[in-house]
């Protein structure tokens, strides 16, 4: 099953689906708030999300870093919207 049909099947189910990108204008503290459960999309370090799986997702979302800052490191972008989802779910 590709990523973008299992992001389909979790909605299905009532799971609230992010994608995260850096260049995303939604917070991902706003785009979490709520009582459903989530799932959350990562892109390969580089490259991003492939455009059919952000697409899949019904927001898109970055977390908010210092401008002096060019990215996350995949691994901590995972650990830091993990931590947010449970902070605010």
């Amino acid at each position: 099953v590709n990523l973008a049909r299992a992001i389909e099947a979790l909605r299905s189910l009532g799971y609230l689906t992010v994608a995260l990108e850096g260049e995303a204008e939604l917070e991902l503290a706003a785009a979490l708030g709520g009582k459903r459960p989530v799932a959350l999309a990562l892109g390969a370090e580089g490259k991003g999300l492939r455009p059919a799986v952000a697409e899949a997702c019904e927001e898109r979302a970055r977390i908010p870093i210092s401008p002096t800052m060019e990215s996350l490191n995949v691994s901590v972008a995972a650990a830091i919207a993990l931590y947010e989802a449970a902070r605010t779910g």
